[in-house]
């Protein structure tokens, strides 16, 4: 049965897959890309070093079957027949326990570890509390001469329900509850990034190496290109220029940008972003954008949003604890640690 939740506004996109030979390289391997709309909301891009096209695509349809498995499980707008995701959850859990897949166990208990190393800064149980940004700012979207802020009652009320010690997780009974029935999940902040790392993680167990993934601000390197070169990703400077603030050169590792210049919306000259503080309840407003530099995309993808919503000290102090490299941008301003390329 679909669409058995609100959707909010969401968006359906197509599935398209995109298969073009780019390059040959030394006559022995080729650059394959794909594209894919049907995950995660944004585009998908999927470069394959490969001998063959066959080759190319069993290893693109292997990443692609993966995103999009993973995309239905985390869906918080939407279920899917003979499916059990997190908007089943989300609609049962605080009635009493949901048998969910693993990969759902798994992503939650990443996040709660995540949400205690940051402070609680990364929440995943803080859905009600998303839920009235994300309605306000689809409203704006659709009528923006009357773009308004949540009410702040509805938003001091959401936060009373987001404790992430009513998330209880059975491993047992691969099981999930809500000890507070009023609480949601929306796993925005984390759920590109683990799915990601993921399907990276499953095809090199199969052997596969000479690959790239782009999903939005998510970009994952696994090996080098079939020259033996790093590959090259650009940064976009949040001013909307288009202009490109760096260029990275990455190999098996993840880049990973969260901003405030592509999901918001104006009220009285006042921009509020998408990602949403989980102490103050309002839209973070002290960066334009932040990139995290990480062997793990789904770590990359959590410090993103993490370290948006720190001072820059000590989110600087909790991407040394992960092992990964940080850029803040502000006002035109750039401010990294030590080992981050620059710009």
């Amino acid at each position: 049965m679909s669409a058995v939740c609100k959707r909010l506004g969401r968006s359906l996109l197509p599935a398209v897959c995109l298969a073009l030979v780019l390059c040959s390289c030394g006559g022995r391997t080729a650059s394959f890309h794909y594209t894919y709309l049907d995950v995660f909301d944004t585009v998908t891009g999927i470069t394959v070093f490969a001998r063959s096209q066959a080759e190319a695509d069993e290893l693109a349809e292997l990443l692609h079957a993966e995103l999009l498995t993973c995309h239905r499980l985390f869906d918080i707008y939407e279920e899917y027949d003979g499916l059990t995701n997190l908007c089943t959850v989300n609609r049962l859990a605080g009635e009493g326990p949901v048998t969910v897949d693993g990969r759902i166990l798994d992503l939650l208990e990443f996040s709660l570890e995540m949400g205690e190393a940051s402070g609680g800064k990364l929440n995943v149980c803080m859905g009600s509390l998303l839920s009235l940004w994300h309605e306000a700012r689809q409203a704006a979207g659709e009528h923006p001469e009357s773009a308004a802020l949540p009410e702040r009652g509805l938003l001091l009320s959401a936060m009373e329900h987001m404790d992430p010690a009513s998330l209880q997780i059975d491993r047992e009974a691969s099981a999930v509850r809500f000890l507070d029935p009023e609480m949601q999940l929306d796993v925005g902040a984390v759920a590109k990034g683990w799915a990601v790392e993921r399907a990276c993680r499953l095809a090199q167990e199969k052997g596969y190496g000479g690959f790239l993934i782009s999903a939005g601000g998510n970009v994952r390197a696994v090996g080098l290109k079939g020259d033996g070169s790093p590959w090259r990703v650009g940064l976009e400077k949040p001013d909307g220029s288009g202009g490109s603030l760096l260029v990275l050169e990455m190999a098996d590792g993840a880049a990973v940008t969260s901003g405030s210049y592509q999901r918001y919306y104006e009220v009285d000259g006042v921009r509020y972003c998408h990602i949403v503080d989980p102490d103050s309840g309002q839209p973070a407003r002290q960066y334009e954008m932040v990139t995290v530099l990480c062997p793990d995309s789904a770590a990359a993808d959590a410090l993103s949003t993490a370290l948006f919503l720190l001072p820059r000290e000590e989110g600087a102090a909790l991407a040394r604890a992960f092992g990964a490299e940080a850029l803040w941008y502000i006002d035109g301003a750039v401010e990294t640690t030590p080992g981050f390329p620059q710009p």
